[in-house]
């Protein structure tokens, strides 16, 4: 009595698979949105970044994160002497460079 009658269900393997399919097909849908609006546009913007870092050179004008204006003084493998004011040299780390800026931007010191 405390027991209800279990049916047996008929032979339809192949419904159950095209429900799985159709049930994964919104998160398969979401990843390929978020693939191209999201993953893929900050890749090649981090591609393009490490670029520009790698091809600095002495002399040129650029901008740090923290809002920082320099001349590059000298280059080592992961430091860059930034050149701020005539005499002030500044020791940053290579990846705090945030843009290549064109020359002229900061007047003589």
């Amino acid at each position: 009595m405390l027991i209800g009658t279990a049916y047996a269900q008929a032979a339809g393997g192949a419904a159950q698979e095209s429900s799985l399919l159709v049930s994964l097909a919104p998160m398969i849908l979401i990843f390929v949105v978020f693939w191209f609006l999201l993953i893929r546009p900050q890749q090649k913007k981090m591609k393009e970044h490490r670029a520009m870092l790698d091809a600095l050179q002495t002399g040129e004008e650029v901008a740090t994160a923290g809002g920082i204006i320099g001349r590059i003084g000298k280059i080592e493998e992961s430091m860059i002497t930034l050149q701020i004011a005539e005499g002030i040299d500044v020791l940053i780390q290579r990846g705090t460079i945030s843009q290549l800026l064109p020359k002229g931007t900061i007047k003589t010191f």
